[in-house]
């Protein structure tokens, strides 16, 4: 990360954004061409080198991108699935191979059969645009209930901006609301951070890139509570003392962009006299991501709104010190931000008197096609993951042998564990997993476990940032070892394989490249004898 360019993009702001522009200009052909670049170049006082390695790095702004016009669903769950091959050859009917690409994930995890085409999604037996998902709540209803209204916002902004920034960081604080994206770090912490920063600028980011396949419940909080995430932007906003909100939100999901563009404009024509008189102002950004899982890791983030190549930094600083265009940034995942209006609302006491111990509050749990009933779940945290399957998800449709939950680096469950964990944090780190977006991916029976580690690596090595060699070289050899074992032309040393996937572990820079080892582990440990004449002996 250069401080220098993060400078210089910040003289423009989010108001005339460089990725912004850079994704524009792809709009119409699939990635931007050399004098478009070269003209952003000299406008902005980056470097041409510079541009290009932004240009080349995202899915829908690389050359390759050109001429693609439908593209098919490859996460996790639509794998499993078995669904997209027949999706591929429908589309074959349509459109030349070379116009079919991939994405990777739709958030149709609850049907399978997704692809994109024209600017929409579609899904399931029929492929229709608007998917029906189940949604119930089995505990107190945050995330799950009546969506709040415009009406509700004002009404909770004028109780807000009432108080004291302290009052409300307090609820939050003892509310013990730790992140849901994965890492589970408490937001109190990275609030009071941020606020005790001196600077003339400061952001709220909502991190909407968290692609973890497998996982759409951060689409249904974007489509069906946004008020819920854009008011608890601005309590955060108002907590710390930004003037900016920014929503990086994934190009997979449009219609998820749609919504919240409308409502976001929509609330602050609303409460715009309520904020003059109060002398505090407030407006919210809309930056449509283009295709790169590595951006869901927030500095990784940060870099892709200021047009930088989307490489992850070096900590710390830590964005509460040094974010965005180098100013102070809270950036917090979307499910974490919606919390924040029920807080305020209930206090923060109601809060963490939900759930267990250190994992307070609800989780919203994403149940793939292989449930008898899938769908968005909302849990107390604790709630035993039996319950989960057996009540909420009605069982399985067929015979499963593993799930891996929490995304593409979460843990690989076994069935025989189940009766073991609960949703909460704790109880899936003592057991060797990972809680993350609690979003379950089903690995059925007559599934591969080599093939399911060799989508993992793959999947990795794809979306690798390449700042760290243990994760630019690691993902594609662990991917390269495999896949000959695979294709049967040659055994995997254990050893050598260990040692690759312990170097990735202690020696990547963030979560993707060090958090590929624990499925990996996992299936390890777990299937070793399906995975024996896979390795010499």
């Amino acid at each position: 990360m250069s401080k220098n360019l993060s400078a210089l993009s910040g003289r423009k702001g989010l108001e005339n954004n460089l990725f912004e522009r850079i994704g524009k200009l792809a709009d119409t052909s699939g990635t931007p061409s050399q004098d478009d670049m070269r003209a952003l170049s000299e406008e902005f006082l980056i470097g041409e080198a510079n541009i290009y390695a932004t240009v080349s790095f995202y899915d829908f702004l690389k050359k390759e991108n050109t001429g693609i016009k439908a593209y098919v669903c490859n996460g996790s769950a639509c794998m499993t699935a078995g669904t997209q091959d027949k999706v591929r050859q429908h589309l074959k009917e349509h459109f030349l191979e070379n116009q079919i690409g991939e994405m990777s994930c739709l958030g149709r995890c609850h049907e399978g059969s997704a692809f994109h085409r024209d600017g929409k999604n579609y899904s399931g037996n029929n492929a229709h645009q608007q998917d029906h998902y189940h949604v119930e709540n089995f505990g107190t209803q945050l995330l799950t209930g009546t969506a709040l209204t415009i009406d509700d916002c004002i009404r909770q902004w004028k109780e807000c901006i009432n108080v004291s920034p302290d009052i409300l960081l307090h609820e939050i604080v003892s509310s013990g609301l730790r992140g849901r994206g994965g890492a589970g770090f408490p937001i109190g912490i990275k609030l009071e951070s941020c606020k005790n920063e001196i600077s003339e600028s400061k952001y709220i980011v909502c991190n909407a890139d968290e692609g973890d396949p497998g996982a759409y419940s951060d689409r249904y909080l974007l489509e069906k509570q946004p008020f819920s995430v854009l008011m608890g932007m601005m309590i955060a906003g108002y907590i710390i003392g930004a003037h900016d909100g920014v929503l990086y939100i994934r190009a997979e999901y449009p219609e998820s962009i749609q919504i919240i563009r409308q409502l976001a404009n929509e609330l602050m024509q609303a409460i715009q006299s309520e904020m003059a008189s109060h002398d505090f102002s407030f407006r919210f950004s809309i930056i449509q991501a283009r295709g790169a899982y590595i951006c869901g890791e927030e500095t990784a983030l940060l870099n892709s709104i200021e047009g930088q190549r989307p490489e992850v930094r070096v900590r710390p600083p830590y964005p509460v010190q040094n974010g965005l265009f180098n100013k102070p940034t809270v950036v917090n995942n979307v499910e974490t931000l919606a919390s924040l209006p029920w807080i305020i609302q209930n206090t923060g006491k109601s809060f963490a008197a939900i759930g267990i111990s250190k994992s307070s509050g609800t989780k919203l749990i994403s149940l793939d096609s292989h449930f008898n009933k899938p769908g968005i779940y909302e849990v107390d945290m604790g709630t035993p993951l039996s319950y989960v399957i057996d009540v909420m998800g009605a069982g399985f449709k067929t015979q499963i042998k593993a799930m891996q939950i929490g995304g593409p680096l979460g843990g690989i469950v076994p069935i025989h564990k189940v009766p073991e964990l609960n949703v909460d944090f704790e109880s899936f780190a003592s057991h060797g997993f990972l809680l993350g977006h609690a979003s379950i991916v089903c690995i059925p029976e007559n599934f591969s476990m080599i093939k399911y580690l060799e989508h993992l690596f793959k999947f990795t090595a794809h979306e690798s940032c390449g700042k760290c060699f243990p994760c630019r070289l690691g993902s594609l050899r662990g991917y390269e070892m495999i896949k000959r074992a695979v294709d049967n032309q040659k055994l995997m040393d254990r050893n050598l394989f260990d040692d690759l996937v312990e170097t990735m572990e202690l020696g990547s820079l963030c979560a993707l490249g060090g958090g590929l080892p624990l499925p990996v582990k996992n299936i390890l440990q777990y299937f070793n004898t399906e995975l024996s004449a896979h390795f010499t002996q």
